[in-house]
């Protein structure tokens, strides 16, 4: 039998973790002798007796043939470290995983990548920001690797499949257990063009401690990890702390100063995490040989919050008077009624009247019931 299958049966065994597969292998130990082990020898090398009893009574070819056959049935393909093509960018890391399971191209483990991750409850800002930086990034070249996680990893994928770009989404449940269940969908819409991926076996459900680990895969198969929106508490800063301790870069978009989403961005910028305001902040930074990185929309000097110069909005060609600017800055925190936007603006009716008119007509806000209005 090949190693790369005894791997994979060590990995799927219960009760055998990361660290289990690591004591084994950087002992005196060939994985085909694994096959031939009694419970003694488990325990001789190192295991635990639990554990030991539980291989003795599973761990053998013919268990290791039906998960073999399992896995092929289901379409899924695997990944070992022992494998050619296993992604060298995540050999580089600190904790590797030792098994990957994938659903798509698998081609896309060895493309330039970036991370882009953020809040789950991101602000109409975070939403809007995250398209448009995962459609300019995809279309310079680039894959955008995420979690699949409600929020602003649904964002970047989504934005990144209409762009025609090339996404991954790396999951913290089994390949075939797709988190959140809403985006049933969109998995396998990224499926049909790019891959999904996870090291956890088939079959595996969502339980705590999952999602984080995962994270340091997002983070190892990347160059760089962008956090779009992210407050204080986001679980896309632990994929940030996993990004530096891979070695890899950091970056952060700058949200407005009064928003609690952003805090933790800010904080990362704070702690030395480079600023992106455009993509061409983060594609300098590397000095990538990308084939389309120049037909950028956006260029240095130019970026996404230079509206106050170019007299635009947050997306060129929606061109914003300085008085519309400051109503959609205050829209983007969240909904407000006619009487709080009159409170905060000190400007008479007749004036505010007629500039939230010609943000609905510009398609840029939109009137709720009760005279409140949100950012689109």
């Amino acid at each position: 039998m090949e190693e790369r299958w005894i791997l994979i049966g060590l990995h799927e065994t219960d009760g055998i973790g990361k660290k289990t597969i690591s004591k084994l292998l950087s002992g005196q130990h060939q994985l085909t002798d694994f096959l031939d082990y009694k419970e003694g020898d488990w325990i001789a090398a190192g295991l635990r007796k639990d554990q030991a009893v539980r291989l003795t009574k599973q761990f053998n070819i013919d268990w290791i043939e039906q998960r073999q056959e399992s896995v092929y049935k289901q379409g899924i393909e695997v990944v070992t470290y022992l494998d050619h093509n296993y992604p060298i960018l995540m050999k580089e890391t600190v904790q590797p995983p030792w098994v990957m399971y994938g659903r798509g191209d698998l081609n896309l483990l060895h493309a330039q990548s970036i991370a882009m991750v953020g809040t789950r409850m991101p602000t109409v800002y975070g939403r809007k920001i995250g398209e448009k930086l995962a459609e300019q990034l995809c279309q310079a070249g680039l894959t955008i690797v995420s979690g699949l996680a409600r929020g602003i990893d649904s964002v970047c994928h989504d934005a990144t499949l209409r762009a025609n770009g090339k996404t991954i989404a790396v999951f913290g449940t089994g390949i075939d257990n797709i988190y959140p269940p809403e985006n049933t969908s969109l998995a396998e819409r990224i499926a049909e063009t790019g891959l999904l991926l996870s090291e956890y076996p088939p079959g595996t459900r969502a339980r705590q401690g999952l999602f984080p680990e995962r994270n340091r895969i997002i983070a190892g198969l990347t160059l760089g990890t962008l956090v779009v929106e992210a407050d204080i508490r986001s679980g896309s800063l632990i994929t940030a702390d996993a990004a530096l301790e891979a070695g890899r870069d950091v970056f952060a978009v700058p949200g407005p100063i009064t928003s609690p989403k952003s805090r933790g961005s800010h904080n990362l910028i704070r702690q030395g995490a480079k600023l992106v305001t455009c993509a061409t902040d983060l594609l300098e930074e590397f000095r990538l040989d990308l084939p389309n990185a120049e037909q950028l929309p956006y260029n240095r000097g130019r970026s996404a919050e230079s509206s106050e110069t170019s007299n635009e909005g947050i997306f060129p060609g929606v061109k914003l008077s300085s008085d519309e600017q400051r109503v959609i800055y205050l829209l983007e925190q969240e909904e407000q009624s006619l009487d709080q936007l009159v409170e905060q603006l000190n400007w008479d009716f007749g004036h505010l009247h007629s500039v939230l008119l010609s943000l609905i007509i510009k398609k840029q806000i939109s009137q709720l019931p009760g005279t409140k209005y949100a950012r689109v």
